[in-house]
Parts: structure tokens; C-alpha cells; sequence
């Protein structure tokens, strides 16, 4: 059973008692972030493909500590977008996965990077 506020506790505060908030700043206008890129794994996907050739599925496994679902559909996410690229061979029997970063990739971080650059040189002004 829950119980009801007794009148006390419903009673709005009194207006004297609260702070007032200061007049509004003009905020910068921050830039808009690439969704597909912000999210960490897929940050991560395109962060380690930018400073490699190539990597294998199990390669972005263990770099990024995630799981085989996980990895999977956001590296699907990032293919549609055709950030990167994939390649699956067969090594003897055993079946591959290859994925490289893509030039519209290595553009769209790049862009990223610019614009997390920029929140952070606005968040640090004075």
C-alpha cells in the first residue's frame, strides 16, 4: 500500500525560498555529433580500423571486450552505412572474417573528431 502525502508535503514550495536562475547566456551552438560514430562500439569498430590495415572479427572481439552478437550488429550498422568493409574467407576449414575502414569511414571520423574537438574547446573556454 502506498501511502499519501500528507498536505504538508504536497505544498509547493514558496517562490522567496527557491533560488532564482540567472538570465539566460548565449550558449555556442555545439556541433552536431555523427550518431553512428558516437556510439562506443562503433566508435571503437572505426578507432581501431583507422590505426590498422585490417582486423578480424576476433581481433575486434578482444580489443573492444564485447560480444559476438554485440560486435556483429554494430558492425552490420557500420557496413550499411558503408563505413567499412568486410571480407569473409575460409582458412582451411575454419571460417574468417577481415573488416577495413572504408574512405567514407576514415572521412566520417575524421568529421567526429573535428566536432568532438570542438565541443571540448567550448566546454574549456571561459
Amino acid at each position: 500500500m502506498v501511502a499519501k502525502a500528507s498536505a504538508q508535503q504536497r505544498k509547493p514550495a514558496r517562490m522567496g525560498s527557491l533560488p532564482r536562475p540567472s538570465a539566460p547566456q548565449h550558449a555556442p551552438a555545439l556541433p552536431e555529433l555523427d550518431r553512428l560514430i558516437h556510439e562506443r562500439i562503433r566508435l571503437g569498430i572505426v578507432s581501431a580500423l583507422a590505426t590498422n590495415d585490417s582486423l578480424s572479427f576476433n581481433d575486434l572481439k578482444r580489443i573492444l571486450k564485447t560480444t559476438d552478437g554485440n560486435l556483429s550488429v554494430h558492425a552490420r550498422k557500420l557496413e550499411d552505412a558503408q563505413y567499412i568493409s568486410c571480407s569473409k574467407y575460409f582458412e582451411g576449414r575454419v571460417p574468417r572474417t577481415q573488416y577495413r575502414l572504408n574512405a567514407a569511414g576514415r572521412r566520417a571520423l575524421s568529421q567526429y573528431l573535428d566536432q568532438m574537438e570542438e565541443w571540448i574547446r567550448l566546454t574549456r573556454e571561459d
